[in-house]
């Protein structure tokens, strides 16, 4: 089954948890033993070579950096500037990975349906690149809106205008408020350029406003439902509607804590809460009642966004075993057509119909 994965946080992992990301995650863990800087270490699910092994043709690649100000205590850079620079250092190495043959760029029909016949020609995957949609998560590095048209030119295609905490174009998860004049002048000019709206980590003020004032194609690289894990960073039944009238796709994200109520950080355990990838499911079904279909359902990970193994479905080892997720959906009533929407078809549809 080909898939697509809405949400990686590729360049993140290779540029600041240091990982050389063609190699087997086996690999990847084995160097990490022993580091004890970042709490998921030598605990990666997400490599080149897994994406192929587990038939991911396409993925939705990030650039993240934020600005903190003063007196925001959360991690980032001290200037809009400084965030740039560090986006422009992730662009670089999804750029130094084309050069090697291990990536290839997507940014519009004909380099989309490209990619895709190579993918389905028959052949083995294990020498193809993985293609990448670029996405800037969290509009912060955005030092001003000529930098919109900028990004653009070297291959954003996507721009969530906010991640955690207060943003400069709008507010994010655990943070209040709206986005103001200078986001709703983001939204004109992410517009005029066709770039796609990414709803996820809008707080609910900034998401309403963001509805009323974009037109363009808006889709949610990664989210779950707050009416089954009641929390600002999932989307409510009534969000789920908009997205839906918006026809919208909503990626299904597999960072435990967003998954199942009552997850404790750094104490919880994936088995102890019985979270497994039957719990996506449990989220994605909850979307299809409400739309009445399969259509605007994904897959949209998040594996290795900062957390690893201790923080995903216990049966899953690698993102290769999203291979297991089709038949999960089958026992759940799903027909192979709705399936294969899940896994691919419903984001192949939306770009074509964004990028036409």
């Amino acid at each position: 089954m080909l898939i697509i994965d809405a949400h990686l946080d590729l360049s993140m992992n290779a540029m600041e948890w240091n990982r050389d990301l063609r190699l087997p995650v086996a690999e990847i863990n084995a160097r990490e033993q022993g580091l004890t800087d970042k709490p998921d270490r030598g605990k990666a699910t997400v490599s080149l070579p897994e994406l192929r092994k587990g038939n991911v043709a396409v993925v939705v690649a990030t650039q993240i950096a934020r600005y903190v100000a003063p007196h925001n205590r959360l991690p980032g850079w001290h200037s809009p500037q400084q965030a740039w620079a560090q986006t422009q250092g992730q662009v670089s190495w999804y750029k130094a990975m084309e050069d090697e043959g291990e990536m290839t760029a997507i940014t519009d029909l004909a380099s989309l349906e490209k990619h895709l016949a190579l993918w389905n020609d028959g052949t083995p995957n294990d020498s193809k690149p993985v293609g990448y949609i670029l996405n800037l998560e969290g509009a912060d590095s955005l030092v001003t809106l000529d930098h919109v048209e900028r990004a653009y030119n070297y291959g954003l295609r996507a721009i969530g205008p906010a991640h955690y905490g207060p943003g400069r174009y709008a507010q994010g998860t655990d943070a209040t408020g709206f986005m103001g004049k200078v986001g709703q002048d983001l939204l004109k000019e992410m517009e005029r350029l066709n770039i796609i709206l990414d709803a996820t980590h809008l707080c609910d003020d900034s998401f309403w406003e963001a509805m009323d004032h974009y037109n363009g194609p808006v889709w949610a690289s990664h989210n779950l439902c707050r009416a089954l894990v009641n929390h600002n960073r999932q989307f409510s039944d009534e969000q789920i509607r908009e997205l839906i009238n918006r026809d919208a796709v909503i990626g299904g994200a597999l960072d435990a804590w967003m998954m199942v109520p009552n997850w404790v950080r750094g104490q919880s355990t994936p088995e102890g809460m019985n979270c497994n990838l039957e719990v996506l499911v449990d989220h994605l079904d909850h979307i299809c009642q409400l739309a009445g279909n399969a259509d605007h359902i994904g897959i949209g990970t998040d594996l290795d966004g900062a957390f690893g193994r201790e923080q995903s479905p216990y049966d899953l080892e690698t993102i290769a075993d999203l291979q297991t997720v089709p038949n999960l959906l089958r026992k759940r009533g799903y027909t192979e057509t709705d399936v294969e929407k899940i896994m691919h078809g419903n984001w192949l549809r939306f770009l074509r119909r964004a990028w036409k």
